[in-house]
């Protein structure tokens, strides 16, 4: 695989998924993901480059909208968040490795069943917008920069035809008026794709891949700092072009490798 195709530094591709632990299984799902599956099933893998867990104690959840969110039901589902890098190109055959991994993990008895998938998607690179231009880290960098808080941002377009539109809007607008004088560094912005048709029977069908943008804001302070100043009406401001619908604003904080940190904090 490595003597020919892309081999750039560039994040074509992501996976983003944020799983809720089922009640009273939050510290073996913790301890499964950290241990285990962080590796086997994610950075061990071809053309995935950098990785890095998140997550929502309670009062994170709390800060959550739309109430009525299509994303996350209810919006406050969802307490940890997974997010990786795929060199651009090489898609196809990763994929073809995940699904092949994952049958085997779950032959081996290495797959944890007691959690939820709220939102699980592979994305393809859309756009990046920086607050400082060409200062400070890259997009390929977010995952390993010590970044304080990351906030998950899902909008829907009015139709498929709309996306690029909306797409446009974020990316020459909304995203540099907001990112200016922030603690937001950076926000990169995904299309998602549809999952294979072998994935595992316990991850859904992904939901919205010819109207759907998904958000990636990198924060350099907690986002519980000055929290409705910086990321209150992100809804109004898309109701009001036309173009789509926000389903979901969801804070989080970095996971400390390793750790149990947070895991009591989650109910």
């Amino acid at each position: 695989m490595a003597s020919v195709g892309p081999y750039g530094v560039r994040p074509g591709h992501a996976l983003i998924t944020m799983v809720e632990p089922h009640p009273g299984h939050e510290y073996s799902y913790n301890r499964w993901y950290e241990d285990d599956h962080y590796i086997a099933g994610a950075m061990a893998m071809p053309w995935i480059y950098a990785g890095r867990r998140w997550v929502a104690p309670r009062d994170l959840q709390l800060l959550r909208y739309p109430a009525d969110s299509a994303v996350a039901s209810p919006v406050t589902a969802g307490c940890y968040l997974s997010t990786y890098w795929i060199t651009e190109g090489r898609y196809d055959e990763h994929m073809k490795w995940t699904v092949g991994i994952n049958r085997r993990l779950n032959r081996d008895g290495r797959v944890h069943h007691g959690r939820t998938h709220v939102f699980t998607a592979f994305h393809d690179h859309a756009a990046t917008v920086y607050r400082d231009g060409a200062a400070g880290p890259r997009d390929h960098h977010a995952l390993d920069h010590p970044y304080a808080g990351l906030v998950l941002e899902v909008v829907d377009a009015a139709g498929p035809e709309r996306r690029n539109a909306l797409l446009e809007w974020l990316r020459t607008r909304r995203l540099p008026g907001r990112l200016r004088g922030s603690a937001a560094a950076m926000v990169t912005v995904f299309r998602p794709t549809p999952l294979p048709g072998d994935r595992m029977t316990y991850v859904k069908q992904v939901e919205g891949v010819d109207t759907r943008l998904t958000l990636l804001w990198f924060l350099e302070e907690d986002p519980r700092d000055q929290w409705e100043e910086r990321f209150g009406g992100l809804g109004e401001a898309v109701a009001a072009t036309g173009l789509g619908r926000v389903e979901l604003v969801a804070p989080f904080v970095p996971t400390v490798p390793g750790t149990d940190r947070y895991v009591d904090r989650l109910r």
